[in-house]
């Protein structure tokens, strides 16, 4: 696997306000405008055995299923994109002052990671760009 995306920042709530506002994954597009819509089974909190689909903006629906789960530490899902295998890990560490730092990692591989993966990334990148202000907005006002 190869590393895509390794993104940092921080949000003004602790680690159980951020874990529990950001596992709420049918809400991200009132922050993620580039998402449309989000399913997830079973319905509510991100758990152990979540899977689901992203409907993004440009109408691209992406898959994912959880394959990591450690409660205030990070859940990991895997989807595909194209030809390539796609793991997004989401980190959550626990700063002083009721802050929380975000560590989000994708990694790829498969036929056309070390190609069209950057192409992926740089499109991602963007999208984060303009999430993250508002996640961080939104997470201040908790």
């Amino acid at each position: 696997m190869i590393t895509l995306v390794n993104r940092d920042f921080v949000v003004d709530a602790s680690i159980e306000i951020a874990w529990a506002h950001f596992g709420k994954i049918e809400q991200w597009p009132s922050w993620a405008r580039h998402i449309k819509d989000v399913k997830l089974m079973p319905p509510g909190d991100i758990c152990p055995t979540s899977a689901g689909s992203l409907k993004l903006t440009n109408g691209i629906e992406s898959e994912f299923r959880v394959t990591e789960f450690q409660l205030h530490q990070n859940w990991k899902w895997r989807g595909p994109f194209l030809w390539m295998r796609i793991d997004y890990d989401h980190r959550f560490e626990s700063l002083e002052n009721s802050k929380t730092k975000f560590t989000w990692i994708i990694e790829g591989e498969g036929i056309g990671a070390l190609t069209i993966g950057r192409v992926f990334a740089w499109q991602y990148q963007r999208n984060l760009d303009k999430a993250i202000p508002l996640l961080q907005q939104e997470m201040s006002s908790l």
